[in-house]
């Protein structure tokens, strides 16, 4: 057995240096051709053209994430079904710099060295796209609409500055505060104006101040969206969007009740409203 397994591992090695230029191009069409998340339908067509050549079965991930997909290619078995994970989606203005042209690129390739081997293996293989996740936690969605379900191994890369076998991730929560206020003239009738830009700076101030008892793990990064249109009208509208993000969800689930407290103080001090909401989905670590 350990013979026949060091047998498919040098044929499937001999698969993917012979699909070494063909996985070349599939990711600089990708990295050239750089795609926010959801709207990945360039990428996406790109990888699943490649599947389908292969010998996968291809289908639509969810009706939601229209630029999700699974392949599938069965073996001897049904079981076990491993699924290889893509992602492809890049970052506003920066493109593929967390390079999510690699890690799609990389499973299909995987994906098509096993294809020819799948006769000889027991179980299921699985490609699955996975989109928006810079930005919009593409695999948790996919994991809630079921597309996981049955899945016995998922698996996939991530370019790093080092090489190790595994890694963990954090849980997130991504909110974004607005405040409301009342627009004036800020030189003739400064004293008629509630400033919700005002709100947005008290909450980052109370970040802050919270910041010296936080745990090491717990990271917390934001912008202000929203402050404002012209420096002599008294802002009614701000802002603001942030990460919260820690090893542990229920130390982050701690720390967002305090966030929430800040952001009503700072309406508080402001004389403005707050309200809260996800602006994109949560994670878990």
């Amino acid at each position: 057995m350990t013979d026949k397994i060091a047998l498919l591992k040098q044929r499937a090695q001999e698969n993917i240096e012979a699909l070494a230029d063909q996985l070349w191009d599939i990711a600089l069409e990708i990295h050239t051709h750089p795609e926010l998340g959801l709207q990945e339908k360039r990428a996406a067509k790109a990888l699943t053209d490649a599947l389908v050549q292969a010998g996968f079965s291809v289908s639509p991930g969810t009706k939601e994430l229209e630029t999700s997909f699974v392949g599938r290619i069965q073996g001897s078995q049904s079981k076990p079904v491993v699924a290889l994970l893509c992602e492809y989606d890049a970052l506003p203005e920066l493109g593929h710099a967390c390079g999510h042209n690699l890690i799609g690129t990389a499973s299909v390739g995987a994906g098509m060295a096993l294809a020819p081997l799948m006769s000889e293996l027991p179980g299921t293989l699985l490609v699955v796209g996975a989109p928006g996740e810079e930005t919009y936690a593409g695999k948790a969605q996919l994991v809630d609409a079921g597309v996981f379900d049955g899945v016995d191994a998922a698996m996939m890369f991530h370019p790093s500055a080092v090489t190790q076998v595994g890694s963990s991730s954090y849980a997130l929560d991504a909110l974004e505060f607005v405040f409301t206020g009342r627009a004036a003239h800020a030189a003739s009738s400064p004293e008629k104006g509630i400033n919700a830009l005002d709100g947005a700076i008290f909450l980052f101030n109370g970040i802050n101040a919270l910041r010296e008892h936080l745990p090491d793990d717990v990271r917390i990064h934001g912008i202000i969206s929203e402050g404002g249109v012209a420096p002599n009208v008294v802002p009614e509208r701000a802002a603001a969007r942030c990460y919260f993000r820690s090893a542990r969800r229920r130390i982050l689930d701690e720390i967002l009740v305090k966030v929430k407290r800040i952001a009503q103080g700072a309406a508080m001090m402001s004389g403005t409203e707050v309200t809260w909401h996800n602006f994109d989905p949560s994670n878990d670590n």
